[in-house]
């Protein structure tokens, strides 16, 4: 097995490290090397959170460069064009087109780009652009976004079961919220 390299951003709070930890997971469950690592910024604060996910027969090093990631997962439109320079040529976005206004929004002091899943589309990027947070809201909980895109992300790799999914979301997440984010994940796979 060839490297795979996993880009999850998102914004403070949206789940971007649970999210990691499942793919870790699961991918360590399959027996590959697995390498995890996060970049928190100011995500206490609503800031950008980056964590990025390696696996393959051998990883060496848990860092994505430019041009080297096969996936971006992506909780939020604007996170998703901020890292499009580490999509490689051929690349795949799963996006929720959920937009949050970042602190420069916020303040006025700027606005919010238009048209940016339309941007990323004719930069050559696949876009897989779905309402995570309608989906989740479905499920049961808007906290659950993060487990509908992984649900969506996990229709890419036929390698993984549906039932090795499930069991490694049984593992990573508190036995009173197993029930919504199976609902969850399986909403994401079907969107």
């Amino acid at each position: 097995m060839n490297t795979t390299n996993v880009m999850i951003v998102g914004v403070g709070g949206q789940g971007s490290l649970l999210a990691s930890k499942l793919l870790g997971h699961v991918m360590l469950k399959k027996g590959v090397d697995v390498k995890v690592s996060e970049v928190h910024g100011m995500s206490q604060r609503g800031g950008s959170v980056v964590t990025y996910v390696r696996f393959g027969d051998k990883v060496y090093s848990p860092i994505i460069d430019k041009g080297e990631a096969d996936y971006i997962i992506s909780f939020e439109t604007l996170e998703a064009a901020r890292y499009m320079a580490n999509l490689k040529p051929g690349g795949q976005v799963i996006v929720n087109n959920q937009q949050m206004d970042p602190m420069p929004v916020i303040t006025g002091a700027a606005t919010y780009p238009e048209g940016l899943i339309d941007k990323m589309k004719e930069s050559g990027a696949k876009v897989d652009a779905i309402d995570a947070l309608g989906i989740a809201m479905e499920a049961g909980s808007a906290k659950a976004a993060n487990v509908v895109l992984m649900g969506r992300f996990s229709t890419y790799f036929t390698d993984v079961t549906e039932a090795e999914w499930l069991e490694a979301l049984e593992e990573c997440v508190p036995p009173k919220f197993i029930e919504l984010n199976k609902k969850a994940f399986d909403l994401g796979r079907k969107a």
